[in-house]
C-alpha cells in the first residue's frame, strides 16, 4: 500500500506524533510519502499525483484537513484526519483515536464512511475577488468568527484555552438583523452569530444541536439569537447536561435547516469556517451542502454506517 501524507506543522502545539505514525506503517510495509503544506503552497500541485495512492493523510487542524477534503471531493479517495491541530473537531467527531498507532492501524484497515461536506462562497467586493472555500465541521459569521480571530495567536501556547480566553474578550459581542434565504424560504431574525453546521460537536466536546446528520444532505444552520455572550450559558449547561442524559433543549439557539443557505447581515460580520477566521472578510456569506463528498477513513468506535467495498450499513 502507499499512501500520500500532506503534513502542516504550523498546526498544533507540538509533535502530533507523526514519527511514531509513519514507524508503524513502516512496520506494516506501507510506503509514504511526505509533503509539507506551508504558507503559500499550492494545495494542487501537492496533490498533483494523488490518484496513485491508496490514501490520503492530512496532518493539521480541521483547516487542513478540510482544505484536503474539499480538494478530492466525490473522489472516493480516503482521507485520514490526523489529529495534529489544536482542537481535531472533524478527528472527534469521527471518534478516530489519538494514538499514533491505534490511527495507523486504522489506516490499514480501510473502514470508510461518506460524509456530507460543506461549501462556503464570499462575493467578491471592489478588487476583492470571490472567495471560495470547503468545510467539514461548520462556518459561521459573528461571535464565533470573533472568538477565532481573537484565539489565532494564542492556540499554539494555550491549546483550545485559547477560545475560551477570546470569548472571555467579546462578551458584548454585536448585534445584527440576519436575513436568512434557506432553500425555499426566508426567514429573519436578531443575534450575534449564525453557524452553518455539517457535524455538530464543537471545541469542548459540546454538541451544538441534536439534529445535525452529515448524511443527511442538509446543513443545521443554527442562529445564536442572545443579545450578549453570557445568554449563551443556559445552552452550554444544557449541552453540558446532554452528557449524563439527553437534554433536547438548547434556549438562546433558533435552528433551520437547509442544503443552501445565504446569510445577509445588518450590520456585516466577520466570518470563519473550520476555525480558520477571514478577518478581511465579512458577510453576506452563501453555504451550500455538497452531498457525501468527503471520503474519511475511521476506526471501529465511530457513529457513522460504513461504506467501504460497498457495504451501506456495516462495516465489513
Amino acid at each position: 500500500m502507499n499512501v500520500l501524507m500532506v503534513a502542516n506543522l504550523r498546526s498544533g502545539i507540538g509533535d502530533p506524533g507523526l514519527y511514531d505514525f509513519v514507524r508503524e506503517l513502516g512496520s506494516h510495509h506501507v510506503d509514504v510519502t511526505l509533503r509539507f503544506l506551508y504558507e503559500g503552497a499550492d494545495l494542487a500541485h501537492i496533490l498533483r499525483d494523488v490518484d496513485s495512492y491508496a490514501r490520503v493523510v492530512a496532518a493539521g487542524g480541521d483547516g487542513t484537513v478540510s482544505a484536503v477534503a474539499y480538494a478530492l471531493r466525490d473522489t472516493g479517495i480516503p482521507i485520514l484526519a490526523y489529529p495534529a491541530g489544536t482542537a481535531n473537531l472533524l478527528a472527534r467527531n469521527l471518534r478516530l483515536p489519538l494514538d499514533p498507532t491505534e490511527l495507523a492501524i486504522a489506516l490499514i484497515g480501510g473502514r470508510t464512511v461518506s460524509i456530507d461536506l460543506g461549501e462556503l462562497t464570499l462575493p467578491g467586493s471592489g478588487v476583492r475577488r470571490e472567495f471560495t472555500a470547503g468545510f467539514a465541521i461548520a462556518a459561521g459569521a459573528g461571535f464565533d468568527a470573533t472568538i477565532m480571530e481573537a484565539a489565532s495567536g494564542l492556540k499554539t501556547t494555550l491549546g483550545e484555552g485559547a477560545y475560551l480566553l477570546g470569548a472571555l474578550q467579546n462578551l458584548n459581542p454585536r448585534v445584527s438583523r440576519f436575513r436568512l434565504e434557506l432553500d425555499d424560504r426566508t426567514v429573519e431574525t436578531d443575534g450575534i452569530a449564525v453557524m452553518v453546521m455539517n457535524l455538530a460537536r464543537i471545541q469542548f466536546d459540546i454538541a451544538v444541536t441534536h439534529g445535525a446528520d452529515a448524511q443527511d444532505g442538509l446543513l443545521e444552520v443554527v442562529v445564536v439569537t442572545a443579545s450578549h455572550a453570557a445568554g449563551l450559558l443556559p445552552a452550554v449547561w444544557a449541552a453540558l447536561v446532554d452528557r449524563l442524559q439527553p437534554h433536547p433543549q438548547r434556549p438562546g439557539l433558533e435552528v433551520h435547516t437547509a442544503s443552501r443557505v445565504h446569510i445577509h447581515a445588518d450590520p456585516p460580520l466577520p466570518v470563519e469556517y473550520d476555525g480558520d477566521a477571514l478577518p478581511s472578510m465579512t458577510t453576506p456569506m452563501t453555504a451550500r451542502v455538497l452531498p457525501r463528498a468527503g471520503t474519511f477513513i475511521v476506526s471501529e468506535d465511530h457513529p457513522f454506517p460504513c461504506d467501504a467495498y460497498g457495504n451501506e450499513t456495516a462495516c465489513p
